[in-house]
């Protein structure tokens, strides 16, 4: 056996795009990924950035204090659209988070070596999204001073919380959720957490990554163990991907309100999640790859691979959309029938038609290979499918409530200052959270990337021997 043979950036066009460019051996990648965290000062562009996200969160912080002193009245919320930007937010931030379990967890359980550049950032993303999904409905209750109303605890006085609610699903859901992603995300973390901690060269940096590494020594017995504990994370978070949209979805499904209740919504809404969560994992991630030097462990193999996924799950939930006119005129409900004419030529149709515009046109684009491997153009096409979502999330919200069964109660929903901005102060939220994790944490599983290299292979040495020999 050559060397040639694990020398995986020949010219062979047959031969996949390498996971790690450059002239990468074990120890470099570690000082690269190290470096970002151990660097002085960030790039100017992470400044940049993080003043304006955390400007945004503080907006939202302010907003919510003036919500909070005043009522949800400051919301457009109304008769009879009782819910608004609050569940929208907190449907829109789920889905986000579905991008990095489904990296992690079942691309890590399938073997596919592709997701190891990217999938430590995937997993944070998930964490920050789950929080930022999580504050909607305690805010949403009305009565912020009464937060055990989403948990199901023991009512003696037989009042209030309505164990029967759909809405105690989502408790259960995302609650699960969050606790399994975010041991899976601090699980991976801890081979490279030692790492910095051997590396720091402040008294300070190694007690925090002393702590955080829990006396990893990187022994025979401290691998297996982690290796197994991996595994059964993995198997236990793939289930999650699938059921917690589907929880999610079933609050609108369980109602008998039109445009809501069908059976498609569970499928519907996973699809689009994983659709809207690799969106934002690409937008995240190319700014990234460029302000701190990891062009060659998120590459465009990487991005290229992420592009694919959005156009599949793309077309998958463009077919829901036709599916669900297909029943509401198959069904021959008159009801249902006007539903969705009302949401494509009625007062919300600018909504939809952003909508279908962003979700089924622009992913389209991703047939096309030189628009997967054009970073900056790959990087807007999956900012519009961000958009996208967030709007299929309002239409399915506000039009089927804006316009129920009752004409004399109809009204157009139309959101205050306080709506759109808690909306843009939820992502710079989000975004702070990713920046601090960036400067903070290591973006790149370092262990999981040495073993995509081809010295990795048991043969390599001795491959390498036979050629000098």
């Amino acid at each position: 056996m050559s060397v040639e043979a694990f020398n995986v950036t020949s010219d062979d066009p047959t031969r996949r795009a390498p996971l790690v460019l450059g002239d990468h051996d074990f120890e470099s990648i570690t000082d690269t990924v190290c470096g970002v965290v151990e660097k002085p000062k960030p790039p100017v562009a992470w400044y940049i950035a993080f003043t304006i996200s955390s400007l945004f969160a503080l907006l939202f912080f302010v907003l919510l204090a003036y919500l909070f002193g005043v009522g949800i009245g400051v919301w457009g919320v109304q008769n009879p659209v009782g819910w608004g930007f609050a569940i929208v937010n907190f449907v829109f931030w789920v889905g986000i988070g579905h991008a990095g379990t489904l990296i992690s967890a079942i691309l890590f359980l399938f073997r596919q070596k592709w997701r190891t550049g990217i999938n430590r950032a995937a997993e944070a993303m998930t964490i920050f999204a789950v929080i930022c999904a999580l504050i909607f409905p305690a805010i949403h209750i009305g009565r912020w001073w009464m937060p055990y109303y989403m948990i199901p605890y023991p009512n003696q006085m037989g009042m209030w919380p309505n164990f029967r609610s759909p809405l105690l699903w989502d408790v259960f859901a995302v609650g699960t959720y969050f606790t399994v992603s975010l041991v899976f995300w601090y699980m991976g973390m801890i081979p490279d957490l030692a790492s910095l901690r051997d590396r720091a060269q402040t008294r300070t940096r190694q007690v925090i990554y002393g702590i955080l590494a829990v006396g990893w020594r990187g022994s025979q017995r401290h691998w297996h163990r982690y290796e197994r504990a991996y595994l059964l994370l993995a198997a236990l978070a793939t289930p999650l991907v699938l059921s917690v949209h589907s929880v999610v979805s079933m609050d609108f499904a369980v109602s008998i309100l039109p445009g809501w209740h069908t059976t498609i919504f569970p499928p519907y809404f996973v699809a689009g999640a994983i659709f809207s969560g690799f969106a934002m994992v690409a937008t995240l991630l190319i700014p990234a790859r460029q302000w701190f030097g990891l062009k060659d462990f998120i590459t465009l193999r990487h991005l290229e691979n992420m592009a694919k996924i959005i156009l599949a799950t793309g077309s998958i939930v463009g077919y829901a959309y036709s599916v669900e006119f297909f029943m509401a005129w198959y069904s021959g409900s008159a009801i249902e029938q006007f539903t969705f004419l009302n949401r494509s030529l009625g007062p919300y149709m600018w909504a939809y038609w952003i909508m279908v515009f962003c979700n089924v046109v622009v992913p389209q684009a991703f047939w096309i290979k030189r628009i997967r491997c054009n970073v900056w153009l790959m990087w807007c096409l999956c900012i519009l499918v961000n958009v996208g979502m967030w709007f299929e999330r309002f239409v399915i919200v506000v039009s089927s409530l804006a316009n129920d069964f009752l004409p004399s109660s109809w009204d157009y929903y139309t959101p205050t200052f306080v709506d759109l901005g808690m909306l843009a102060g939820s992502f710079g939220i989000f975004f702070s959270l990713f920046l601090l994790f960036c400067r903070y944490l290591p973006m790149i599983a370092i262990a999981e990337v040495k073993r995509t290299m081809p010295q990795a292979d048991p043969h390599y040495h001795s491959a390498a021997i036979g050629v000098e020999d």
